[in-house]
């Protein structure tokens, strides 16, 4: 690249999503990559993140994925939070897939240190929030930091999820959807039946409660496990943004199953005060485009928040920045101008989206008719999980993000 300027690129966020792409951008030569992250250390809030096929595929890509162990989630069951009753009891539909490592739940703070491992040192600036940023014609985007300092770039990559700075559509009303996350060791809950033998979803009215192993126990003395509740029906806080990870009491998580079966509160009020922590979940809105200014992409939450839905958004991310990789690869190779990698990028990934939410929009449509219908709750509950279960996923959890790309590669072959 002697004499030849490079393409800078700024990446938003230090998520999966933002150092998945940085890895990926990283390994081509002609790109100048930064990513600037707003906490002032490499920080991951949550608990558990699930992984199965389609994300051990782009984590091969991204040579990441020997670090990540987990608990495994083949054996799951749906319950009736009120009773206790087993609805359902299915091998995960990831597990349907050839891939020996199976569907598992790992502690989200070792994807994001396997992760790490492979970012190029001195590539990411921390204490680096973006407030804003100014398409400035024909010279790039500028990026303006809540430290009053600036930087410019040819193209941004908004990895910032739901805090997105092209997202100002979250800001207002607060969600009325959150969940209670927490890690705690597996021995604390020994005691309690059926709570830590599967993986398990207890479904109630007006929320629902989630556990999982997270650890691979064959490599963990003390493994942890998930708990997770979320409360479909919260308060809104007038002006409060989004927020993520705050501290909530265990007061306030217990009122949220104070009806559910005996077990849930037992492991709820398992938790020692101050561990449990409260995120706002959304779902849209749903963009016309995923890119904008032909030098801005969004990437996972920041272009297609669905509130937990499929429990693969990290993988989304990460198969978003590997397909940027290959498009900017792509038309550097054809000496074509980068804006044309992002008409790509949005080409193949848009659709994507628009299949999952086609998919959500369908269970969406089968719960209010049932509501419609005014069963009573044991019907109900049972078609809802019925709903749940819906539908042939494949298209996500066995997705083969190289294939997709080998395959626009055909096609554009074949167009030409």
């Amino acid at each position: 690249m002697v004499g030849q300027a490079l393409t800078s690129v700024a990446i938003v966020g230090g998520g999966p999503g933002g150092l998945g792409t940085a890895i990926a951008l990283s390994e081509l030569p002609f790109l100048k990559v930064t990513l600037y992250e707003k906490n002032t250390e490499p920080r991951e809030a949550g608990a558990g993140i699930s992984l199965s096929t389609n994300a051990w595929r782009v984590l091969d890509l991204l040579g990441a994925s020997d670090g990540v162990k987990g608990g495994s989630k083949s054996n799951t069951h749906q319950r009736n939070a009120y009773t206790g009753k087993v609805l359902n009891v299915t091998q995960h539909p990831e597990n349907s897939a050839a891939d020996s490592r199976g569907a598992i739940r790992a502690r989200r703070t070792r994807l994001q240190s396997a992760l790490l491992s492979r970012v190029p040192d001195g590539l990411i600036q921390f204490d680096k929030k973006v407030v804003s940023l100014e398409n400035l014609s024909g010279q790039g985007v500028r990026l303006v930091f809540q430290d009053q300092t600036e930087a410019i770039a040819d193209i941004v990559v908004g990895a910032d999820g739901l805090h997105s700075v092209r997202q100002p559509s979250y800001v207002g009303t607060s969600t009325c959807n959150s969940a209670f996350r927490v890690l705690v060791p597996k021995s604390r809950l020994g005691h309690i039946p059926d709570i830590t033998t599967t993986t398990s979803w207890w479904w109630g009215e007006a929320g629902h409660v989630y556990l999982s192993d997270v650890d691979d126990e064959e490599e963990t003395k003390d493994p942890r496990f998930e708990i997770t509740v979320r409360s479909y029906r919260e308060p809104e806080i007038s002006g409060k943004t989004v927020f993520w990870g705050i501290p909530a009491t265990n007061e306030k998580v217990r009122s949220r199953v104070e009806k559910f079966d005996q077990r849930i509160r037992d492991a709820v009020s398992a938790v020692t005060e101050g561990e449990w922590r409260e995120f706002a979940t959304f779902a849209g809105p749903r963009l016309d485009k995923i890119t904008h200014w032909d030098k801005v992409a969004l990437i996972g939450d920041a272009s297609h928040p669905l509130s937990g839905a499929f429990g693969s958004g990290a993988t989304f991310a990460m198969e978003d920045g590997w397909i940027l990789a290959r498009a900017l690869e792509f038309t550097q190779f054809a000496s074509r101008p980068a804006r044309d990698a992002l008409e790509i990028f949005e080409q193949i990934r848009a659709p994507y989206y628009a299949k999952m939410y086609q998919h959500l929009d369908e269970i969406s449509d089968k719960t209010q008719q049932l509501q419609a219908q005014e069963k009573d709750f044991d019907v109900f509950l049972q078609a809802k999980v019925d709903s749940f279960l819906y539908g042939n996923k494949d298209f996500i959890y066995q997705n083969d993000i190289k294939k997709v790309w080998d395959d626009y590669l055909v096609a554009e072959q074949t167009r030409l």
